[in-house]
């Protein structure tokens, strides 16, 4: 439902004021971008991203109160994921090879 870059695609438009100056600093095409919020705000009981129309007024983006919400809980998952699994993360690159600097 929700994963590191639509996660990150949310906060670059809460920065950013805007769907397709998000997707620019992520690389991601204009397209990407609003096909994404399309998902996000399809997906959820209400909407995450609220947009206008730009013209001579300009356009914008902002995350709804949901979309805070959300965003919110999912990088406090994300915190206590990488905080539970830390040992075993240690553990696993404990057993990696050591591989030279010059491959």
């Amino acid at each position: 439902m929700i994963g590191p870059g639509k996660a990150e695609l949310l906060e670059r438009i809460e920065r950013c004021g805007s769907i397709a100056a998000a997707g620019r600093e992520m690389g991601m095409s204009y397209k990407r971008a609003w096909q994404l919020i399309r998902t996000l705000n399809a997906m959820f009981r209400a909407p995450l991203v609220d947009s206008t129309r730009g013209g001579a007024s300009g356009g914008g983006a902002v995350l709804t109160e949901n979309g805070h919400r959300v965003l919110a809980l999912y990088r406090a998952f994300e915190a206590e994921a990488a905080g539970a699994g830390a040992d075993h993360l240690a553990a696993l690159q404990a057993l990696l090879r050591d591989i030279p600097e010059e491959r």
